[in-house]
């Protein structure tokens, strides 16, 4: 089978194009002392930002939380053999992705824009990002008919976040 007639249904992807977006916006942030459209965007976003669109968004922003994540992550060792066959892929991405974040917010050393501390990368991004990239790979063992569902909800998850 020639390379381009693969089928691109390996999580592999999904974690590639995650990682070119996270290096992408990590050097706009890095290269730029502001990144073009950005205020204008934040403030139209911003103008969204009713009392009921903020109470639900602070709700979803749980789902990058630790208190959210590991019972989650054991939710999921129960339900995936795939998971407990892998466990230390598991356990070291969700240790390693806070390390790395860590990591970059010093290393790009980009504040908030109403704080003084650090904004980018964010650390409920990233968990989340690294958590449901685990389950849109694990969803790889379910039947079609609940693994596009699985990975279409934890996609927009990790965007809502």
């Amino acid at each position: 089978m020639a390379l381009s007639s693969r089928p691109r249904r390996n999580p592999l992807w999904v974690g590639l194009a995650g990682t070119a977006g996270l290096l992408v916006l990590t050097l706009a942030v890095v290269a730029l002392p502001a990144v073009p459209g950005e205020p204008a965007v934040r403030d139209w976003l911003l103008g969204f930002a009713t009392p009921p669109v903020v109470a639900v968004f602070r709700v979803i922003n749980h789902a990058g939380h630790w208190r959210v994540l590991l019972p989650a992550s054991l939710l999921l060792f129960l339900v995936f053999p795939r998971a407990r066959r892998r466990w230390w892929i598991w356990g070291g991405m969700m240790v390693a992705a806070p390390i790395c974040e860590g990591l970059l917010k010093n290393l790009i050393g980009r504040a908030r824009p109403e704080e003084a501390s650090m904004g980018f990368p964010s650390g409920h991004a990233t968990a989340a990002a690294t958590f449901f990239g685990i389950v849109i790979y694990l969803a790889g063992s379910l039947p079609s008919r609940r693994r596009v569902p699985v990975r279409v909800v934890s996609i927009v998850l990790v965007i809502m976040v």
